[in-house]
């Protein structure tokens, strides 16, 4: 299960799980990749079915979280060409069992987002903030707890931080709904607004989508949310009219030059649409996830019989 993220103006950084291994690569180029350096070996690491390590690009460098099944979230970052192990995110043991997570950083500030199971054994969403690149966290806040008593169980969390800006996407369990919900928060992530459900319509479901959806921000600082309901996927941006985008499951998003561009799988295939409306098909697939290279590339990656396979597109 791999994670993108772009590193500095060139290139991209990948990591990935395989069995208890966190394994990190490096690519200038997005089309030859540096051999895997191991990171760490976590027992019981989480990593299929969107819960993999995840990865993030600070001002010194990326940074990773990963969750074992215990339900602790390890940190570690890079200093040269070493990785060195950073503070526990979680300030609770074991209240990450789901090891549904995610992570995005701006400048210094890192943010990372999970479902936490502490206080009742019920999910909800919690955060953690570092301000120093990965190597510390500041204590953990429960971001959201549904009146419901739960949140979706199985659909793994977004967040992405722009300046001082850091939105946070979840799939709620609300009266049966299992509708997608964006927390926004403007002083990096101290305090967030009240949760705003996404999309006109609703979807009713007595089961586990294991589908939690993109998100991002561009230079603007405009959000763009894309998600699944029932069989289609929908783009999202906040107070405007949702748009359809075709029929799939487990999608992703990505911005070039204050453009979006949308990925996911249907069908055992992967898709991508462009802002101009172009649909690529990209190979044979799921769980697609996708990053800009520069201003005139992105790298879409995903996988497909437990192999990463990946597509470099020229915009």
């Amino acid at each position: 299960m791999p994670a993108l993220v772009r590193a500095g103006d060139d290139g991209v950084d990948l990591v990935y799980g395989k069995g208890d291994s966190i394994l990190y690569t490096h690519s200038n180029d997005g089309k030859a990749f540096s051999d895997p350096v191991l990171v760490d070996v976590l027992p019981g690491l989480y990593s299929f079915a969107t819960r993999g390590p995840q990865i993030a690009e600070t001002d010194s460098g990326p940074v990773i979280t990963a969750c074992t099944q215990e339900g602790n979230i390890f940190s570690y970052y890079k200093k040269g060409s070493n990785w060195f192990k950073g503070a526990l995110v979680n300030d609770t043991a074991g209240i990450a069992k789901e090891g549904l997570m995610d992570l995005s950083a701006d400048g210094k500030n890192v943010f990372a987002v999970w479902l936490d199971l502490r206080g009742n054994q019920k999910n909800k969403i919690a955060g953690a903030r570092s301000e120093d690149g990965g190597k510390t966290w500041l204590p953990n806040k429960i971001l959201y707890v549904s009146p419901d008593s739960v949140v979706c169980a199985c659909c793994k969390p977004s967040v992405a931080v722009h300046g001082n800006e850091v939105d946070v996407m979840f799939r709620n369990w609300l009266n049966g709904d299992r509708d997608l919900y964006l927390l926004h928060s403007s002083d990096g992530g101290l305090s967030f607004s009240t949760a705003q459900k996404l999309g006109e319509g609703s979807w009713i479901l007595n089961a586990c989508p294991m589908d939690g959806g993109g998100l991002a921000i561009n230079e603007k600082g405009k959000v763009q949310t894309v998600w699944r309901r029932k069989d289609s996927i929908y783009a999202d941006v906040p107070g405007e009219k949702e748009n359809l985008l075709g029929a799939g499951k487990n999608c992703t998003v990505a911005n070039v030059k204050d453009q979006f561009y949308f990925a996911w799988s249907d069908s055992s295939k992967i898709r991508l649409l462009t802002p101009d409306g172009k649909k690529l098909s990209l190979g044979e697939g799921m769980l697609p996830v996708m990053t800009s290279i520069n201003e005139h590339e992105i790298l879409c990656a995903w996988e497909n019989e437990q192999q990463i396979h990946a597509a470099l597109i020229h915009l």
